[in-house]
């Protein structure tokens, strides 16, 4: 009997204990409560990746540019590059890199932060012809009926398809550099005008504008 009343004792003891400890230490007060959930990754940056997503991508050029140092010879690329929604976006780009992926991605970077928009009219052309230069190089457009298609070479069909237009002429004078061809034939682009604003400028009415 002794014994099972010294065990009944120390179990009531270890019990108090146990209690005492999980009890808070005065002035720590409660408990803190729990973190909110965990963070979203990427934080502000889902408009911005949507709206990459959106572009399709298409690299134009890649010149390979050495030069002489004391060392020996430096090797580094240059990409050309254009994006586009097909819907009226456009921008190119150019980079510099050590590597060709590297220099790529330099490339979209700038691409897409002078990504600008493009009046396409019905028949999915251009409002009316146009005539830009670029340094020795000068691009003529003109707008084509349905059924017409991309009449383009090389880099100028690439950034007319990839700002949506899909029947235009269009014919390139002088220079055939790449890169002076693309920076002509985005200027022509961004000086179109539609029906609608030039009548705004004018103060007159859409209907009694004529080309």
């Amino acid at each position: 009997m002794e014994n099972e009343e010294k065990v009944i004792v120390s179990e009531e003891k270890v019990s108090e204990a146990t209690k005492t400890q999980e009890k808070p230490r005065e002035g720590q007060g409660h408990a803190r409560p729990e973190r909110r959930g965990p963070r979203r990754e990427g934080r502000g940056r889902g408009r911005r990746g949507d709206r990459d997503k959106q572009f399709k991508e298409q690299v134009i050029e890649i010149n390979r540019v050495s030069k002489t140092v004391k060392g020996g010879r430096r090797i580094r690329f240059n990409a050309l590059v254009a994006v586009g929604d097909g819907k009226g976006q456009v921008g190119f780009g150019t980079g510099k890199a050590n590597e060709v992926p590297d220099a790529i991605k330099k490339a979209l970077e700038v691409a897409r932060k002078s990504v600008f928009r493009v009046p396409v009219v019905k028949g999915d052309t251009i409002p009316h012809e146009i005539t830009t230069r670029y340094g020795a190089c000068k691009v003529f457009l003109k707008p084509a009926k349905v059924g017409t298609g991309v009449i383009a070479g090389g880099p100028v069909r690439a950034v007319v398809e990839l700002a949506g237009i899909r029947n235009i002429y269009s014919k390139v004078y002088g220079s055939r550099t790449a890169i002076n061809m693309v920076r002509a034939v985005c200027a022509g682009l961004k000086d179109l005008k539609t029906v609608g604003k030039i009548a705004a400028l004018r103060g007159k009415a859409p209907k009694d504008i004529k080309y």
